[in-house]
């Protein structure tokens, strides 16, 4: 468990990398690994233990499709606009579940967002900060 985190903090060992689940069991096994693999720059949390003034350089993640197109959406919402000003997420989302108009979504929101590359049934998207 872990992969992206333990990937990102592997690469950018100067960084703070926050690995962020509601799964605990999963938290559990990626600090875990995490420990396993030496590396104590990443943070693993629930949602509500990221405080208010936590801001964000990057953002990655292959997010909750399957929770519904409302709650992905409020859970998009609420950690894209932790980007800093300069800031970018990269998503994978599969084309059959909606990739496609989630980025309309996303852009229609302000995020400006592009397919950066698409294989097989994946997308991956790239989004802004919003601008200002």
């Amino acid at each position: 468990y872990g992969p992206i985190a333990l990937t990102l903090a592997t690469r950018a060992p100067q960084a703070t990398v926050w690995a962020i689940d509601v799964n605990e069991r999963a938290r559990e096994l990626c600090a875990a690994n995490a420990a396993e693999a030496g590396l104590d720059n990443v943070r693993v949390v629930a949602p509500d233990e990221v405080g208010a003034d936590v801001r964000f350089d990057a953002i990655y993640s292959n997010p909750p499709i399957r929770i519904g197109k409302a709650a992905l959406h409020e859970l998009l919402a609420r950690w894209l606009s932790r980007l800093d000003e300069h800031g970018r997420a990269w998503l994978v989302v599969q084309k059959h579940l909606g990739a496609d108009s989630l980025a309309r979504w996303m852009t229609d929101q302000g995020w400006p967002t592009s397919r950066i590359a698409s294989r097989q049934a994946y997308r991956v998207l790239e989004v802004s900060a919003r601008p200002g």
